[in-house]
């Protein structure tokens, strides 16, 4: 039980400022990123963004969010990693510093 109750403090409160620094259409891909981040002692949070395939064919996938004043070391820290020796490739960042609402 104590286990769980760290891991929700470390959790970015949604009251702060978030921002998107990675997203992928794959949830284990954006696991692998959470874990990356959190190993460099950046909170996270992941969130699914699902959508009606029916409606909406290919929206969807999981996005990570950090705190803003964390935001431009989590993109290094993934960059750095894409740039790695032996690291996967597919790894794409987003750019995007809108705020999660």
């Amino acid at each position: 039980m104590q286990d769980h109750k760290r891991a929700d403090q470390e959790r970015p409160d949604p009251n702060e400022k978030l921002v998107k620094v990675f997203d992928a259409g794959q949830e284990s891909e954006a696991l692998v990123v959470k874990g990356l981040l959190e190993s460099a002692g950046i909170d996270t949070d992941m969130t699914a963004l699902d959508a009606s395939q029916d409606t909406f064919p290919g929206v969807g996938g999981t996005i990570i969010l950090v705190r803003e004043e964390q935001a431009e070391e989590a993109r290094r820290v993934i960059e750095e990693y894409r740039r790695a020796p032996g690291s996967d490739d597919e790894l794409e960042v987003n750019d995007d510093s809108t705020a999660a609402e």
